[in-house]
């Protein structure tokens, strides 16, 4: 038999005023109820979900790693167990939780099987000043928890306990699918059927027991997007804090934004508003300036991203050079020791080892040789209103600034391109290629445009 996590995954999530189901909300790059399955697998627990609302689309986000059981119409959290009976008859232990607990952590799951024994039920609990709404844990002289009473029916002496129930229970699964689901009925004035029930029984056999939780904004479930916030605070700071003991340096982990996924290598430095998205790899000893934003990208070791630039699904390589104020967008890959300057955007570009783009230039559906540089506001015209075309640059190509290459076009290695020209035609290996309007140097006519214009502007012109 196999310890198996429920996770209570149906509800609508109303307070959340969203059109996503609450469990599918990001926190850190994950879904809120992903954390709580990640958090059950690593206590060695088999998972199983049960799902309501949105349910395809919960089960399509989540995965196939997990059961699922169908709770069609939301009866209550006995009813959402009784739906999923047929996903425990194997099950030792079953642990019901909340999919809107993404703070719940594997060694405090592992503290409650723990605990647990060969008790019917076990409770998660904590002590706190203000109790609120939480169901009272009720103990008699000698500390035995006798039930749980709701704060609704509870009485001003039960009300003064600062002992609560946090949601969260292991059960002696066979004993709960055989002998206690079948019997549990709904209950007024809603007529649904709660779990509460199971645990009385429990109570009546004199096999439950409690575990005192000492963490207890680790269990706080997400009900509004203030609770999203805090939480994915409180994630983002684990996270952050983790890193940071493996070596990588965050000048400002408060204003450092790293998702579960990505990856950091030895000696990486963060300077304050880097944002690291979805599956990024940061190489060794790479450097992210502030307020940098990476998304599906991979940068290799000893590589530079200063300050302002947005990578998106991008290659960089090691020792490479990108900004400030760069734009790598899809398919962009940069080899060794390239420089990608100021305000230069790519897309679909290869730039082989070496290549140079320092200045305001647009690199879109190309590839670049190794060695070549491009000047300052080159762009590739890749686009010709129908489709998308390519520009070929071969290795150690100069292109003067401000140059048009016109796709489809193939500039060859060891070329020259004069500044400001618009290519249209392939340019052989080893040749210089000019593309622009002879100049003509008029005599004496700027005279007559200054006193024009001085004119027209009602001023005086004075040589």
């Amino acid at each position: 038999m196999t310890p198996t996590a429920l996770v209570l995954a149906a509800g609508k999530g109303t307070r959340m005023r969203s059109s996503l189901s609450k469990v599918l909300h990001p926190l850190c790059g994950r879904p809120l109820a992903a954390w709580t399955l990640q958090a059950c697998q690593d206590a060695g627990l088999r998972t199983a979900v049960v799902v309501g609302h949105q349910a395809e689309q919960v089960k399509q986000v989540l995965g196939p790693d997990h059961g699922y059981a169908l709770q069609a119409e939301q009866n209550g959290t006995g009813h959402a167990v009784q739906c999923a009976q047929a996903l425990l008859a194997d099950a030792s232990v079953v642990v019901v939780l909340p999919g809107d607990a993404p703070l719940i952590t594997a060694e405090t799951l592992r503290g409650l099987l723990e605990g647990h024994g060969d008790a019917l039920c076990t409770l998660l609990t904590f002590k706190t000043p203000e109790p609120g709404r939480y169901g009272r844990i009720i103990r008699d002289a000698n500390g035995t928890v006798l039930r749980i009473v709701e704060a609704a029916g509870a009485t001003p002496e039960q009300l003064a306990v600062d002992e609560v129930n946090a949601g969260i229970y292991a059960f002696d699964a066979q004993w709960l699918v055989k002998e206690v689901l079948p019997q549990l009925k709904p209950s007024p004035p809603k007529g649904e059927i709660y779990l509460t029930d199971a645990i009385e029984a429990a109570s009546r056999a004199g096999r439950l027991r409690a575990v005192i939780h000492q963490a207890p904004e680790e269990l706080v479930g997400i009900n509004d997007k203030a609770t999203l916030a805090q939480a994915e605070a409180d994630l983002r700071a684990r996270i952050n804090h983790a890193w940071m003991m493996k070596g990588v340096h965050m000048r400002d982990p408060s204003t450092t934004y790293i998702d579960a996924q990505v990856v950091l290598g030895a000696e990486v430095l963060l300077e304050p508003g880097v944002i690291l998205r979805g599956k990024t790899v940061i190489g060794d000893r790479a450097s992210i300036g502030p307020h940098v934003s990476i998304q599906d990208s991979l940068v290799g070791p000893d590589a530079q991203i200063k300050a302002s630039s947005v990578l998106e699904s991008a290659v960089v390589g090691p020792r490479a050079a990108v900004g400030p104020m760069a734009h790598l967008r899809a398919g962009s890959v940069l080899g060794a020791e390239v420089k990608v300057g100021n305000f230069v955007e790519t897309k679909k570009a290869v730039l082989g080892d070496g290549a140079k783009a320092s200045h305001l230039s647009y690199l879109g559906d190309c590839e670049v040789g190794a060695g070549a540089n491009i000047g300052a506001g080159t762009i590739t015209c890749n686009y010709d209103g129908w489709g998308k075309h390519k520009t070929q640059i071969g290795a150690r190509a100069f292109v003067g600034s401000n140059s048009s290459l016109v796709a489809p076009v193939t500039v060859g290695a060891d070329t020259i391109v004069g500044a400001g020209s618009t290519i249209t035609g392939d340019v052989p290996e080893g040749d210089l290629a000019v593309g622009r309007g002879r100049q003509k140097n008029l005599s004496g006519r700027a005279e007559g445009i200054h006193r024009r214009n001085a004119q027209l502007a009602g001023k005086r012109f004075d040589r």
